[in-house]
């Protein structure tokens, strides 16, 4: 059985942040920057609160198969609750995406590894 790769995109806002809270993550930014965005199973976190409220998770997953998407979305919106509900960090309109690495065709350079790997 083969498996799927999985890259789950979580979005959602800031709400109700206190001044302490907007401190925080403001003093954090350089390290959630979208220069340092990357899938990963932890979750990697990105936002520029100083300009808007908004952030994004990304996660990857591997499943093994179409029918296990659905979970991992769930298990991927669940886990960027869980890490700002415990930091106390107000949010609403979470949505997620995912996205089936082995639905994405491939470029041109992926076309010619590939070529050459066989």
């Amino acid at each position: 059985m083969s498996t799927r790769t999985i890259r789950v995109t979580v979005r959602g806002a800031f709400d109700g942040l206190t001044a302490g809270q907007r401190a925080e993550l403001l003093a954090d930014a350089a390290a959630h920057d979208v220069a340092f965005a990357a899938y990963t199973a932890q979750g990697s976190l990105t936002y520029d609160v100083a300009t808007r409220p908004f952030f994004t998770f990304r996660f990857a997953e591997t499943v093994a198969g179409e029918q296990d998407i659905p979970a991992a979305v769930g298990r991927a919106e669940a886990a960027a609750a869980a890490y700002l509900s415990a930091r106390g960090y107000g949010f609403k309109n979470l949505t997620a995406q995912a996205v089936d690495m082995s639905q994405v065709p491939l470029g041109k350079r992926g076309r010619k590894l590939a070529a050459s790997a066989d």
